[in-house]
């Protein structure tokens, strides 16, 4: 029966042209309708901030270097994923990540509340070389980014950019990307207040790497880790919030 149904729909070459625009539009269908809830769906965070100019240049070095392969950044509401990494990961928290980075892979621990979690300098010895740090890890060394000087010729672009795809940098951020980027990597400079006037109190000034005289990729990437799930602190207000055993 099948067979013969199958048979004569792909003779009626106008009702098999049908049938795949039926198909085809029930899937659409499915895909699109969500986004006309989306302002109930993702969570409101007043509080939220975007990336600075050396987090971004850290979070494309993350992407350079295919962090992204062995490391999600999706905390799920499995009680075991919440108790080993902290509250589930929201909607609002990449709201404004171009492209993506929840992936799917844990070769490596999720990385959506690594921020704050290590020191700066932890972090330094474990990319130098992870065995230091964690005997039985498997992930490469990084230590040529302590020695790479970040590029920062092109961040007022890279901020542009961002701000072309809905990110809400101001002209101000954009002009002074590179100032802000020195800033960030050195408290005891001129540019650092100008850093968290731009980008808030809270933001994190200070020496990444553990040289002041140098602007390296481990300066970038180390401030981008270091950010991570803190962007905004929603999620955690949220699970202070939530009754004892949710």
């Amino acid at each position: 029966m099948a067979e013969f149904f199958h048979r004569k729909i792909e003779r009626n070459t106008i009702g098999f042209a049908l049938a795949i625009v039926l198909v085809a539009s029930i899937g659409g269908f499915v895909e699109i309708a969500p986004l006309f809830t989306i302002h109930e769906t993702v969570e409101d965070a007043p509080d939220m901030r975007v990336y600075t100019p050396l987090e971004l240049a850290g979070r494309d070095i993350y992407i350079r270097e295919g962090c992204y392969a062995c490391h999600s950044q999706m905390i799920r509401t499995l009680r075991d994923e919440v108790e080993r990494y902290g509250p589930y990961s929201l909607a609002v928290e990449s709201k404004y990540d171009h492209p993506m980075l929840w992936g799917s892979k844990r070769t490596g621990p999720d990385l959506a509340r690594v921020g704050d979690k290590y020191s700066d300098t932890w972090h330094v010895a474990h990319l130098i070389n992870p065995r230091d740090v964690v005997p039985q890890s498997v992930m490469p060394k990084y230590g040529w980014l302590m020695r790479n000087e970040l590029r920062t010729d092109d961040l007022s672009e890279k901020l542009n950019a961002q701000r072309t795809v809905g990110v809400p940098y101001t002209q101000d951020m954009i002009d002074n990307a590179v100032k802000d980027a020195y800033g960030q990597a050195n408290p005891d400079g001129d540019g650092a207040s100008g850093v968290t006037q731009r980008y808030g109190d809270k933001t994190q000034v200070r020496v990444f790497d553990g040289d002041p005289t140098r602007l390296t990729e481990m300066d970038a990437l180390v401030a981008y880790l270091q950010i991570l799930g803190r962007l905004t602190e929603t999620a955690y207000k949220q699970a202070a919030q939530a009754p004892a055993g949710e």
